[in-house]
């Protein structure tokens, strides 16, 4: 029997697969569980528009991933911190921190899940940021850690 996968089903297939199964796994399980649908023609037709439309948007996200690398990489971000003796910060400078001012001082709206920081900033300086934008695309940002006034 040749079903098409609506689900990931562990040992069998992953989404979207249009698998041949033994006829009593499909009718008995998969069927009534929702797990696959028949492969009929029309549902194997509508299966390839949908991979054709996740392939599209998949390029689109890409893309747009792609035109904010080059406009995050050019940029530098000031954030200006309160202080104590020896450079030291009162608290520590989060990604949340950082993506408020990106959003501030440049008009770019940065997810602060996005927003890779090794440990947080506890100290004046400059400090190179990784930003996901994309499972392909990562963007730096340089933060420079500077003493309010």
């Amino acid at each position: 029997m040749k079903v098409i996968l609506m689900q990931d089903v562990k040992g069998t297939g992953k989404k979207g697969d249009a698998i041949n199964v033994a006829e009593g796994y499909g009718r008995n399980f998969l069927l009534p569980k929702g797990l696959a649908i028949e492969a009929t023609p029309a549902n194997i037709k509508e299966l390839d528009r949908q991979k054709a439309s996740f392939a599209k948007r998949t390029a689109d996200e890409l893309q747009k991933a792609s035109v904010l690398k080059k406009n995050l990489d050019e940029i530098s971000v000031e954030l200006p911190v309160k202080t104590g003796e020896g450079g030291r910060l009162f608290g520590s400078i989060t990604s949340k921190d950082i993506g408020e001012a990106i959003e501030k001082q440049h008009r770019i709206i940065i997810d602060k899940r996005k927003i890779e920081l090794k440990s947080p900033i506890k100290s004046l300086g400059e400090y190179p940021v990784t930003i996901k934008l994309h499972p392909q695309v990562q963007a730096t940002v340089s933060i420079k850690v500077i003493t309010a006034e």
